[in-house]
């Protein structure tokens, strides 16, 4: 069950992000966070990705995705917060 202070943060990342290791890439900066969730690519060329956990390190996760030091290159980042859903094992690539 999710900690009553967990958040979940969902973004669409949208560049030259798929085929250059970018959802490895967040894999591990969100495993460092300790939270869970995925990051899938889309058919239309953008990443999805889905953490939860805590709300400061889910938002650590949102500035390094809006960072300019990630694979690829990132044009824009569109975000929601919600509340978190059951709990999700791991973070996986999808």
């Amino acid at each position: 069950m999710p900690g009553a202070s967990d958040v979940r943060l969902t973004a669409w990342v949208h560049g030259q992000v798929q085929g250059v290791g970018f959802r490895w890439w967040t894999r591990s900066r969100a495993l460092e966070l300790v939270l869970t969730g995925f990051a899938a690519n889309k058919p239309d060329g953008r990443v999805q990705v889905v953490a939860q956990g805590p709300r400061e390190a889910c938002e650590r996760l949102l500035g390094a995705l809006q960072g300019g030091d990630t694979p690829g290159h990132v044009d824009k980042v569109i975000y929601d917060w919600s509340e978190p859903a059951d709990a999700i094992a791991g973070f996986t690539e999808r």
